[in-house]
């Protein structure tokens, strides 16, 4: 039996799961006035209840801008966790965290496997393992992720 590296299985399974970004409302792609109104960057915080920890992470697609903002209206309501890919440096506007997330891999979800699951300070005790047996492909996806607001760019 051939064995798949789980590098390689992690993603297609994401990809499986449909673990990213939700079409505009409706399913229409949104327009040049909705993109242009979305801007070309911003930046919004998560927490992990009951860990008191916050983390910010930056978004350049106006589509994924205007997604999050859905979630903070209330008007996303299925797929409001965050995904992302761990960069290992940090971030002016995610300060405390030796990590960030690679804005061109955001998305949200609303179910996730287990294998992307952890908490931020989690991520950062063990941030060296991070890309191995821990968040394959450095994919994570943390349960109990909620977006709490949109922050002020740095």
């Amino acid at each position: 039996m051939r064995r798949i590296p789980t590098r390689l299985v992690v993603p297609a399974t994401i990809a499986l799961l449909g673990l990213t970004a939700a079409p505009a409302a409706g399913g229409q792609a949104a327009g040049p006035a909705q993109r242009a109104a979305a801007g070309s960057e911003a930046y919004f915080e998560f927490d992990y209840p009951p860990g008191p920890e916050r983390f910010i992470f930056r978004l350049t697609d106006p589509d994924k801008i205007r997604e999050a903002r859905d979630i903070l209206s209330g008007s996303e309501r299925h797929k409001t966790h965050v995904l992302g890919k761990i960069v290992k440096s940090t971030a002016p506007y995610n300060p405390g965290w030796n990590y960030h997330l690679d804005p061109q891999s955001i998305s949200f979800f609303a179910y996730a496997i287990e294998v992307c699951d952890a908490t931020p300070w989690y991520v950062q005790n063990h941030l060296d393992e991070v890309g191995g047996a821990f968040l394959p492909g450095a994919h994570w996806c943390p349960w109990g992720s909620r977006l709490l607001r949109e922050v002020p760019a740095p």
